[in-house]
């Protein structure tokens, strides 16, 4: 089952439009299911991946249509885990073995070691302005709030600059 198996998952993956599906990290997964909104998830992609170890991390209940995948390159992955936690880890390792995905990660170290891999990323934050353009949500800025007060702290540099972008920045 070995390499040819994976080449053809990869060759598999990149017919598919990557902005279909994503892989997730923990803390996008909390931070919806905290405010009752994962389902923007499943509305925006036709895909959403996570690994077994995020699931743990998750620690509840998943919905049917997010996949569980397990990292098939388990040296990369440890490799990664002495730098990130185990939840990033494995998300970036997934990452790696599709090419065409987009990894849903908000933590700065594991952004920083995913941009330096050449994957493509986007934040929670981001997640809700493509919720907005795509019209799954009508309000970024409803959104935001409803993390602040579940605890959620964002640099208020990139909130003001996702507003601009939802074009509902306040006065």
């Amino acid at each position: 089952m070995g390499s040819q198996f994976l080449e053809k998952q990869k060759r598999i993956w990149r017919q598919m439009d990557p902005d279909q599906f994503i892989i997730s990290d923990t803390s996008c997964l909390i931070a919806l299911e905290r405010i009752d909104k994962l389902e923007i998830l499943k509305d925006l992609f036709s895909k959403v991946f996570i690994t077994n170890e995020v699931a743990i991390e998750f620690g509840n209940t998943l919905p049917q249509w997010i996949v569980v995948r397990t990292v098939k390159n388990l040296n990369k992955q440890n490799e990664l885990s002495k730098l990130v936690d185990i939840g990033e880890a494995s998300s970036i390792a997934l990452a790696l073995e599709i090419p065409q995905a987009t990894l849903v990660i908000d933590e700065r170290k594991g952004r920083k070691i995913a941009k330096e891999l050449n994957l493509k990323i986007i934040g929670t934050l981001k997640v809700l302005l493509k919720a907005k353009e795509n019209g799954v949500i009508s309000s970024v800025q409803e959104i935001i709030d409803q993390l602040e007060e579940n605890e959620f702290r964002f640099s208020q540099a990139i909130v003001t600059s996702l507003l601009k972008q939802a074009n509902e920045l306040k006065p």
